[in-house]
């Protein structure tokens, strides 16, 4: 069985406070986009002392199998159903990793979906969620996969009426990682003059001014060329142009009958996510 993890964007992005338990209050819209790779399990028949036979395909993923968002999803379902049997994954990586686009997140939620589908497990959207915060602070979102306004952690959702199929959309990533725990060390958190959650139901011509990541600065001071992007995307036309998370991918927004010509360099990631 194969489920297709899309990727997010943020659009908006204020860091609210720090809390004492060093994670970090925010508030985001998260948004689907079609920017899709994929999962397939099957049960695994042949004799193994491993739980979980794990492959990948695609772009390269750096670190153990073990502390794969897709393994660690397996072993925190075993441990309620005993009885799951031994399975052989396959994920082929497309979206690209510390880019700010939850590709990891998505694969961890879409994985708990694909199990609790597969073997009948009957589990609730609510006990998928709550799964999925185990993994990560923005897992949750992609059980729902669907446009919400997030708070807290990034855990605490509210879906919203919010449809872009009116325009298109690209990504543009630079191949550079950033790390988020340094991005949220160059932060000072602040209640912000007016919500995202506001702002997002004003016309989008609006959000250029107003629709910020708090992220930007710090990033533009420590990689000069990303800010570079945003530039180029606005020169191309885009009605709206941000970057997604705490980085380094960012979208450009553009109306539907627009033809987008964008000049980056070669080894740039750049794809029309539409939706």
């Amino acid at each position: 069985m194969v489920l297709f993890p899309n990727c997010k964007i943020n659009l908006g992005l204020n860091i609210v406070r720090k809390r004492s338990d060093g994670y970090h209050d925010i508030e985001t819209v998260f948004y689907p986009t079609l920017l899709k790779e994929a999962i397939e399990i099957i049960e695994n028949v042949q004799q193994s002392m491993l739980n979980v036979q794990f492959s990948m395909s695609g772009l390269p993923i750096e670190g153990d199998i073990e502390n794969n968002l897709c393994v660690k999803a397996y072993q925190l379902i075993k441990k309620d159903f005993p009885q799951l049997p031994n399975v052989q994954m396959h994920l082929h990586k497309a979206i690209p990793m510390g880019a700010g686009l939850g590709g990891g997140s998505a694969d961890g939620a879409f994985t708990l979906k694909l199990l609790n589908k597969k073997f009948g497990l009957l589990l609730s959207e609510k006990q998928l969620m709550n799964y999925a915060l185990q993994l990560g602070s923005d897992c949750p979102f992609f059980i729902l996969n669907k446009p919400c306004f997030a708070k807290g952690r990034g855990e605490i959702l509210d879906q919203i009426d919010l449809d872009l199929s009116a325009f298109k959309i690209f990504i543009i990533h630079p191949n550079i990682q950033i790390s988020t725990a340094s991005a949220f060390s160059n932060i000072k958190p602040a209640i912000p003059n007016k919500s995202v959650k506001e702002i997002i139901r004003q016309p989008i011509e609006t959000w250029r001014e107003e629709l910020k990541n708090d992220f930007e600065e710090a990033v533009f001071i420590q990689h000069p060329e990303i800010k570079n992007i945003k530039t180029e995307l606005y020169n191309s036309g885009a009605v709206y142009a941000s970057m997604s998370g705490s980085g380094s991918a960012f979208y450009g927004i553009f109306g539907k009958d627009k033809t987008v010509s964008l000049a980056f360099p070669k080894n740039y990631f750049i794809k029309e996510v539409n939706d």
